[in-house]
């Protein structure tokens, strides 16, 4: 089946551009793009960051997964890429992109730092992603804004879209906070 991601808001350009930001995770994108792999052969391929890497894309709804068994072992579960393709669709203000694309090439430290403040602003109550983001970046939301994506593993499609975290702990973007 053929699945495309249209890309339509500046925001959800970030993930897309963490995804593919170090050899890592451009290598294990493509490996699990042709087949699907079991976490433990893309850490055996790719080590501890191959790993980490598949974990990303898995929070980024970037694959999908399913439970496979090989030899009479226990089941493992097994990613491939979701998308087939990508399709980018988009007219923006240069001064909004600027800072989405400031969000996408920051160095991790400084985008995990803004992912924990967003994170905590988020709390279990949940709350609009624009006043997250205008909250944490008075003077230039959209980088935060890109960065909430990320953070909450989905993109931040509105700035009045609330943000909550889902029952079962994983972040999610939905109306009221679980």
């Amino acid at each position: 089946m053929n699945r495309i991601k249209v890309i339509s808001e500046p925001s959800e350009l970030v993930p897309m551009l963490r995804a593919v930001d170090t050899s890592v995770k451009r290598d294990v994108l493509k490996e699990v793009t042709l087949e699907w792999r079991t976490a433990k052969e893309i850490e055996e391929k790719f080590g501890p960051e191959g790993k980490d890497a598949i974990i990303f894309f898995e929070k980024m709804k970037l694959v999908e997964s399913r439970w496979t068994s090989t030899g009479g072992s226990a089941p493992e579960k097994s990613y491939h890429t979701y998308y087939t393709s990508f399709h980018i669709n988009a007219q923006w203000p240069v001064y909004e992109i600027s800072d989405v694309l400031a969000a996408a090439m920051m160095p991790e430290d400084e985008f995990l730092e803004i992912e924990d403040k967003i994170v905590k602003e988020v709390g279990s109550r949940g709350t609009f992603s624009g006043d997250v983001a205008e909250k944490l970046s008075p003077g230039a939301p959209a980088v935060v804004a890109g960065c909430c994506g990320a953070a909450l593993g989905v993109p931040m499609l509105a700035r009045s879209r609330p943000l909550a975290r889902g029952r079962s702990g994983a972040r999610a973007s939905t109306g009221v906070a679980v």
